[in-house]
C-alpha cells in the first residue's frame, strides 16, 4: 500500500508539473497568467489561513476532550471507590480503559493535524518564494525581450539609413546575436546576417557582405575557386526535378494500427542494460530493419552525383557535409524502433534505373549489432561503412551511438571523404511525449586533399536562444584556410556561404574570441523533401521508406523484405507478428548455440567465439588503412548471384 501511495503521489506531483512546462513552450503567454498569477498567491494565502483557522478549532475540540474527559476519569474513580458489586466493577474497569485510549487517541490526532499545518506552513513558504521569483524572472524576461525588440528595430532603421556598408559591423552588436532582417523589400536589407557563436574553439560569427564589393576586396585569394562560376553545382543543389520512374513505386503502406502498451511494465527492469538484449514487442517498432533504415541514408544521394562535378574540392566537400546532415532528416518523426535483423539477414537497393545506384546490407555481428554497406553508383562515387548500434536505457531518455566510420570515394578525382555518425537521443520515454534529438560534432575529412569540415549539431533546450535542430560548421582547406560556412537545421535544410574574409573579434565577457567570416550571400545546399500525404498514419516514413520494404522478385533468401514478422507488422497483424518475431529469435538462439558448440578452440568470451565461428557471406573483415580498424568490406559476388538466381550459399534464417 505504500508504494502504491507513492506511485500515485509521483503520479499527481507529474500532473502538476506539466502546465509549467505547456508555458514554457507557449509562446503566447496565454496560460502564462494563470500559473503565476497574484491571484494564486493570494489563493495561496487564504488556504493557508483556512487551515490555520481550523487548527484551531481542533485545538479548541481537544482542550474540550481533554476538559471533559478529566471529569469522566474523575467520575469514573469516584465510582470505582463506592461498593458495588463485583460484577459491576469489572464492567467499570472496562469503561476507564476505553476512556483511556479515547484521551490517546484524540492527542495522536491532534498532534498529527498540528505536525501536518506545520509541514503546510514550511512548504508554502518556500512555495511563496519560488513562485515570487518565477514572476520577477518572468517581468525581467518580458523587459530584455521588449529591451531586445527595441534595439533590433532602432539597428534595421540605423542600417537602412545608413549611406554604405559598415566598415567595422561587429561593434553594431552584441557577441552571438542574431540579426536576419529577411523578407524586406530592397535587396540591401538582405546584405548583413549574423549567426548564433558557437561555444567551442570553432566558434564563428558571420557577417553577409555584397558581392561586388567583396569580389574586388578579395583579390583573388583563394585561387581558382570561383563563386558564381560554381553557381550551377552548389545553388539549389536540392532542387532536383523527380522524373516518371520507370518502375512503378507504391506510395503508401497499411495504416498503424491503434495498439495501447503500457511502455513502463516492460522497461522498468531494464535500466542500463543494451537495447539489443531486451526483448521489445513489435507494438515499439516500425515496419522496417536496421538495414533498411541504413540504406534510408541514401534518399539525397543526388548531392554526391552533384558533387562528382566540383571542380574544386572545398566545394564538393560542402555538399559531401549537406548530405551527412540530410541523413538525420528522416528520424525527426520517426521515434519507432527498426527491427533488430537476424545473423545473415541481408537488404539491396537496386536502383540504377531512377536512383543509379546499387546497395547492399548484411548483418555481420548479432551481439554487438553491426551491419555492413556498400553502396556503388554509376555517376562516379561508391560508399561503404559498417556501423554497430551502441545504445542505452537512462530511464528518462536512450542513447543510441552508432560507431564506426563512414567512406565515401570519388572515382574520378580520388577524393576520399571519411566521418562518423553522431549521438541520437529520444527523450521522455516513460512519461510525455517522445522526440529526438541529435548531438555532438561531426568531422568529415578528405584524406587526398586533407580538407576538412567540422559540424556541430546543437543540442535543443527549451531556454537557449538558438533555432531547434541547428547545425553549424566550417569548411577549411589542409593549411586550415576557412572557405566555407555551413548553416541549417538537421530536419529541414543546409546552406553554404562562400568567405571572402576572417579576421579575430574581441573576447566577449566570457573570455572567449569568436572569429568573424565576411562572406558572400548564402547558397542553398539541401532542402528536405515533403513527407506523403497520410504520412503521420504511416510511420512518417518518406517516399522512399514507403518503397523499402515493397516486395520484389529475384532478391537473396535472407532479403529483410522476406522476414515475416516485419511483414505481418506491415499489414496491422501485430499479434501474429509478435508471435512471429519469438519463433525467429529462439530459431537464431539455437543458431548460435550450435556454433558456439561447435567452436573447438579455446576462445575467451561468447562474443569472442561467435566473432571466430561466424563468417559473413558477402563482407569480409579488413584492415582499414585511413582509420586503423578492422572493418567489414563488401567482397564482392552478391549482384552475380542474383543475375545467375544462385542463392544455394544463403542461410535458413526465416
Amino acid at each position: 500500500m505504500c508504494l502504491n501511495l507513492m506511485g500515485h503521489l509521483c503520479l499527481r506531483s507529474h500532473q502538476h508539473s506539466v502546465p509549467i512546462s505547456i508555458t514554457w513552450q507557449d509562446d503566447s503567454g496565454d496560460e502564462d497568467d494563470e500559473t503565476a498569477s497574484p491571484a494564486d498567491k493570494s489563493e495561496l494565502h487564504s488556504t493557508i489561513k483556512s487551515l490555520s483557522l481550523k487548527l484551531d478549532d481542533l485545538s479548541t475540540c481537544n482542550d474540550l476532550i481533554a476538559k471533559h474527559g478529566a471529569a469522566l476519569q474523575r467520575s469514573l474513580s469516584e465510582l470505582d471507590s463506592l461498593k458495588i458489586p463485583y460484577e459491576s466493577s469489572e464492567k467499570l474497569k472496562v469503561v476507564n480503559e476505553r476512556a483511556t485510549l479515547f484521551r490517546i487517541t484524540s492527542n495522536a490526532m491532534i498532534n498529527a493535524c498540528k505536525d501536518f499545518l506545520e509541514l503546510a506552513e514550511t512548504h508554502s513558504r518556500k512555495w511563496q518564494r519560488a513562485l515570487q521569483y518565477e514572476q520577477e524572472q518572468r517581468i525581467h524576461l518580458e523587459e530584455t525581450i521588449e529591451q531586445l525588440a527595441k534595439q533590433h528595430n532602432s539597428l534595421e532603421r540605423a542600417f537602412r539609413s545608413a549611406p554604405g556598408r559598415a566598415t567595422n559591423p561587429t561593434k553594431s552588436f552584441s557577441e552571438g546575436s542574431l540579426l536576419t532582417p529577411k523578407g524586406e523589400d530592397s535587396e540591401e536589407d538582405e546584405d548583413t546576417e549574423y549567426f548564433d557563436a558557437m561555444e567551442d574553439s570553432t566558434s564563428f560569427i558571420t557577417v553577409i557582405t555584397e558581392a561586388k564589393e567583396d569580389r574586388k576586396a578579395e583579390g583573388g585569394t583563394t585561387g581558382s575557386v570561383d563563386w558564381t562560376s560554381s553557381d550551377n553545382v552548389l545553388d539549389g543543389a536540392s532542387l532536383v526535378p523527380k522524373g516518371p520512374p520507370k518502375v512503378k513505386r507504391r506510395v503508401r503502406i497499411p495504416d498503424k494500427p491503434n495498439y495501447s502498451l503500457n511502455l513502463w511494465s516492460i522497461m522498468k527492469n531494464c535500466i542500463g542494460r543494451e537495447l539489443s538484449k531486451i526483448p521489445m514487442p513489435v507494438n515499439f517498432n516500425e515496419p522496417l530493419s536496421m538495414l533498411q533504415r541504413l540504406t534510408e541514408d541514401l534518399e539525397y544521394h543526388h548531392l554526391l552525383d552533384k558533387a562528382v562535378h566540383c571542380t574544386s574540392s572545398v566545394e564538393q566537400m560542402c555538399l559531401v557535409a549537406a548530405f551527412s546532415v540530410s541523413s538525420y532528416s528522416t528520424t525527426v518523426h520517426r521515434i519507432a524502433k527498426p527491427f533488430n535483423p537476424m545473423l545473415g539477414e541481408t537488404f539491396e537497393l537496386d536502383r540504377l534505373d531512377d536512383m543509379g545506384l546499387r546497395s547492399l546490407c548484411e548483418q555481420v555481428s548479432h551481439h554487438p549489432p553491426s551491419a555492413a554497406h556498400y553502396v556503388f553508383s554509376k555517376h562516379g562515387w561508391s560508399l561503404w561503412q559498417e556501423i554497430t548500434i551502441s545504445s542505452k536505457f537512462r530511464g528518462k531518455y536512450l542513447s543510441i551511438m552508432p560507431l564506426g566510420a563512414i567512406h565515401l570515394e570519388f572515382q574520378a578525382s580520388g577524393n576520399h571523404y571519411v566521418w562518423r555518425k553522431s549521438t541520437s537521443t529520444v527523450h521522455n520515454i516513460i512519461v510525455g511525449k517522445l522526440w529526438i534529438d541529435q548531438t555532438g560534432d561531426i568531422e568529415i575529412v578528405n584524406h587526398k586533399t586533407k580538407d576538412r569540415c567540422q559540424l556541430k549539431f546543437l543540442p535543443y533546450s527549451y531556454f537557449s536562444k538558438e533555432v531547434a535542430r541547428k547545425v553549424t560548421g566550417v569548411v577549411s582547406d589542409s593549411q586550415g584556410k576557412a572557405h566555407y560556412v555551413l548553416s541549417g537545421s538537421w530536419d529541414e535544410q543546409m546552406e553554404c556561404a562562400k568567405i571572402v574574409q576572417s579576421s579575430p573579434s574581441s573576447p566577449g565577457s566570457d573570455g572567449k574570441q569568436k572569429t568573424v567570416y565576411q562572406t558572400l550571400p548564402a547558397k542553398l545546399l539541401w532542402k528536405k523533401y515533403p513527407l506523403p500525404e497520410n504520412a503521420e498514419n504511416m510511420y512518417y516514413f518518406s517516399e522512399l521508406a514507403l518503397t523499402l520494404n515493397e516486395h520484389e522478385e529475384g532478391v537473396a533468401p535472407t532479403d529483410s523484405r522476406l522476414r515475416p514478422d516485419q511483414r505481418l507488422m506491415e499489414k496491422g497483424h501485430w499479434d501474429e507478428a509478435n508471435t512471429e518475431k519469438q519463433r525467429l529469435e529462439e530459431k537464431q538462439r539455437v543458431s548460435r548455440r550450435r556454433r558456439l558448440e561447435a567452436c573447438s578452440r579455446g576462445c575467451g568470451t561468447e562474443e569472442e567465439k561467435e566473432a571466430d565461428v561466424y563468417v559473413p557471406l558477402w563482407f569480409e573483415k579488413r584492415l582499414d588503412p585511413l582509420t586503423g580498424e578492422t572493418a567489414c568490406m563488401y567482397k564482392g559476388g552478391y549482384w552475380e548471384a542474383k543475375e545467375r538466381q544462385d542463392w544455394h550459399m544463403c542461410p535458413n534464417i526465416f
